[in-house]
């Protein structure tokens, strides 16, 4: 699959995670094209994504009363990924943010879901193996036109507009980042993640990024490595605007994945 690249990177910059949504249906072609793109073409192997053309109230639940409800979205997604696959998380991560970005250029709200959600009723949606597991989803659907009092309190209690410096995120020891680099950290910088607790860690090198988790431990319910695969999309899509090109190597945790430039 060819990431469209424009589009995608001109998305990072606009996303926002909405919980409250009008009620409008999507255009069943909408959501169709978008099952089809990501069910055709795997980005990653181990990791896929199933749509669902039904409302999501009973695989979604609060997180703080009814303030962390979603409502109103008329369709959701299923981020699936083998769970023999140690990398299956990052792969996840990356492959849900696509839905995500591409949802966004096509004028659609969506929010990453991670741990407050019934994978049991994911399954009665959708046929997925045993061997698989959901790690995530998210509601689709047209964002309600002002921010509700819901929406700001989750986001204050989350801090989601609060990013961590560059200097707290990359490994000084290293050499000056490449302008490159620079970019493509700069865009991983504003990935999501659970609790916006932006887990990433990275280091660079010549000719490569490479992304880790902060901590020698990854979480059950909500995967850093998850939340790593995110920050890997977000980081291509900053390196090739800035033109260059490159392919991932996953890696051993608390290392997630390496993006070397090909030359």
């Amino acid at each position: 699959m060819e990431l469209p690249v424009d589009s995608w990177y001109r998305a990072i910059f606009v996303r926002k995670s909405r919980r409250s949504y009008d009620d409008r249906p999507v255009d069943p072609a909408v959501l169709e094209g978008l099952a089809r793109r990501f069910e055709e073409v795997r980005l990653f192997p181990g990791a896929r994504i199933g749509v669902v053309a039904r409302r999501p109230e009973a695989v979604l639940r609060g997180l703080v009363g009814n303030y962390g409800r979603i409502t109103g979205a008329p369709a959701y997604a299923a981020f699936i990924g083998d769970i023999v696959s140690p990398g299956a998380p990052a792969a996840v991560g990356y492959i849900g943010e696509a839905l995500i970005l591409e949802a966004t250029a096509l004028g659609l709200a969506t929010c990453w879901v991670s741990g407050f959600f019934r994978p049991a009723a994911v399954r009665a949606h959708l046929d997925i193996a045993a061997a698989e597991r959901v790690y995530a989803v998210t509601p689709i659907g047209h964002a309600a036109d002002a921010y509700t009092r819901r929406d700001r309190i989750y986001r204050a209690l989350a801090r989601s507009d609060g990013r961590k410096p560059l200097a707290e995120l990359v490994d000084a020891s290293g050499p000056p980042l490449d302008p490159w680099q620079a970019n493509a950290i700069e865009a991983a910088r504003l990935a999501p993640s659970a609790g916006n607790r932006q887990p990433w860690r990275f280091s660079a090198g010549p000719g490569f990024v490479e992304v880790g988790a902060a901590g020698s431990r990854d979480d059950e319910r909500f995967s850093k490595r998850l939340d790593c695969g995110i920050a890997m999309l977000h980081l291509e899509l900053g390196a090739r605007a800035a033109g260059k090109t490159g392919s991932w190597s996953l890696l051993d945790y608390p290392r997630v994945a390496r993006y070397e430039i090909i030359v």
